[in-house]
């Protein structure tokens, strides 16, 4: 478990995206992910992200990489985007997989959401996750996120096909 009083998140700067990259492929796919509860090994290959990408995010002014750290450790991220019209987007939140399910993941989410709201003065929070990850969709569901019926392509083709299952959270206390 991890001490949630050491743990440091801040904004990512270029300098942790060395050790950043390793945890949120770890955390998405292959053997590794599967240590977590979280993961789409089983549903998808390759790598999750790039380094490049990476440091768009970082370069974006509409954009925010938020990392978690402990002890030097690099355990996990979350990125937050203004989409304009009160909205915000929340995406690629990661954690180790050996050090899920200790409460990181709600921490991320929470610091997110209040990083959307002092930095894009936004009303509202959505995020995608795909749609057959009834446990995923329901850990946000218990965060207050709903489920709002739409649904979006997966932008990579796969086999069988994915979509996305659209989520949001009001941040203004409704």
């Amino acid at each position: 478990m991890i001490d949630l009083s050491l743990l440091t998140i801040r904004p990512a700067r270029p300098d942790d995206l060395a050790m950043l990259h390793p945890v949120i492929e770890r955390a998405y796919r292959g053997d590794a992910a599967r240590g977590g509860w979280t993961h789409e090994a089983d549903l998808l290959e390759g790598e999750r992200t790039d380094r490049a990408t990476l440091e768009a995010i970082l370069a974006a002014p509409g954009e925010r990489l938020l990392v978690a750290e402990a002890g030097g450790a690099m355990l996990g991220c979350v990125q937050i985007t203004d989409k304009g019209d009160g909205t915000a987007y929340l995406g690629l939140l990661c954690v180790d997989p050996l050090r899920q399910a200790g409460g990181l993941g709600k921490r991320l989410m929470a610091e997110a959401e209040a990083q959307a709201r002092a930095l894009f003065g936004v009303a509202r929070i959505e995020m995608t996750v795909i749609d057959s990850r009834a446990e995923l969709i329901a850990f946000y569901e218990r965060r207050g996120y709903r489920v709002t019926g739409e649904t979006r392509p997966f932008p990579v083709a796969v086999e069988p096909p994915l979509r996305f299952a659209v989520l949001v959270k009001p941040l203004d206390g409704e």
